[in-house]
């Protein structure tokens, strides 16, 4: 019974006495491994050398400050949320009297920590977070040999106010152009000589406008 047109007579040939001896195949085999001592080697001599990364690999976690010094992170928890492997922790508190040089709005997170061994470093924090706080950089993440250690908090996180972390790089030129507007909510920051914050102003509302909105 056949049941398609596709068969194939295969026919049975008889090995050569050469072909029996392996020896083709081994001249070929040998041919090609030599031939990988001609070539670039892919190899490099760490950490003498080191491989130049791409310019938007994910690395190492930033927590950001604005430009006035104050931390960004108002521990709203959208990264923690966002996270698919669930690294992020975080304990809100609300800022003193005292403190506005120190956090940029009432809340910051009083305790933040990630912990890189569930982290699969896909950037999603990043993406969530609104008020640009978090930023993964290009620095790589050091092994260690406890696993403790590799629970990062706010010493680690935190960006130094000494040695700030470019990621202009890591922005593209939209970006860079929208945060020169400074009369977006988004960019804007803690005012020392009013004591308040610039972004948490309500709007004024006209007596004629409370009328049309249904106020009394």
């Amino acid at each position: 019974m056949q049941l398609t047109n596709r068969s194939k007579v295969v026919s049975k040939k008889e090995m050569t006495l050469v072909e029996r001896m392996y020896l083709p195949a081994i001249f070929s085999g040998m041919f090609i491994t030599f031939s990988h001592f001609f070539r670039k080697k892919p190899t490099i001599k760490y950490p003498e050398q080191k491989r130049e990364f791409s310019g938007v690999y994910r690395g190492q976690h930033v927590l950001k400050r604005d430009e006035n010094g104050a931390e960004r992170c108002t521990a709203c928890g959208l990264c923690a949320v966002a996270c698919p492997a669930e690294a992020i922790t975080m304990v809100a508190a609300e800022r003193q009297p005292g403190e506005e040089n120190l956090y940029r709005e009432e809340k910051y997170a009083a305790t933040y920590e990630i912990n890189m061994l569930r982290c699969i470093f896909c950037g999603d924090c990043e993406e969530a977070c609104p008020k640009e706080a978090i930023f993964l950089t290009d620095r790589k993440v050091d092994t260690m040999y406890h696993r403790k250690n590799l629970v990062f908090g706010k010493d680690i996180l935190v960006e130094q106010l000494n040695n700030p972390i470019d990621l202009a790089k890591r922005q593209t030129p939209a970006v860079k152009e929208f945060k020169h507007h400074k009369e977006y909510q988004h960019n804007q920051t803690f005012d020392k000589n009013t004591k308040r914050e610039l972004n948490m102003e309500k709007p004024t509302v006209s007596h004629d406008q409370k009328t049309k909105l249904g106020h009394r």
